[in-house]
């Protein structure tokens, strides 16, 4: 089976897959951008599931991912991963950590069953990772696990709210 690497403009909240991953900060408590979406569409269930795993091991550390019930989103569960703020100074560092945001995303995904995995665009909103390389970084990252795991996953979707980033992944897609 050949996995399907897709890009879509569009509202990751609104999109069926059976997981799709929220770029959450360490408390896992909701905020801005993506995780606040996901959080008010999700509902209550998604807020208690989060407090249950910062009870359990304190919040999310950059680079690991959680997951939790969707609770009302169209997806089965929520992968809740936290990216990189970019600093310059911590290129390589910020790389790495990243890469390990859709890595951990894709490994806990499998081990939960999922056939599909939707992503939005890990750390190019307010922590400023910029977007050609972030890009990069994601799909370099899934591409390497997919042919790793070919009976893996059906469809990797990245999820692109702007047009901009949906532009970036078209061209990153068409040239491999």
């Amino acid at each position: 089976m050949k996995t399907i690497i897709q890009v879509v403009q569009g509202d990751i909240t609104r999109f069926d897959s059976n997981i799709i991953v929220n770029a959450a900060n360490s408390s896992l408590l909701g905020g801005g951008g993506v995780d606040g979406a996901i959080h008010r569409a999700g509902g209550p269930d998604i807020l208690e599931a989060c407090r249950k795993i910062r009870a359990r091991q304190g919040g999310c550390k950059t680079g690991e991912a959680v997951i939790t019930p969707a609770g009302r989103l169209p997806a089965q569960y929520v992968i809740h991963t936290v990216g990189p703020v970019w600093q310059e100074a911590q290129a390589e560092k910020n790389k790495r950590l990243l890469e390990s945001c859709y890595q951990k995303s894709l490994e806990l995904g499998l081990a939960h069953g999922a056939r599909s995995i939707a992503f939005p665009n890990i750390s190019t909103g307010i922590y400023r990772f910029p977007k050609e390389l972030a890009a990069s970084v994601a799909y370099k990252t899934v591409q390497r696990f997919v042919q790793n795991q070919p009976d893996g996953y059906e469809v990797v979707t990245f999820v692109c709210y702007d047009k901009q980033n949906a532009h970036i992944y078209q061209r990153l897609i068409a040239e491999n």
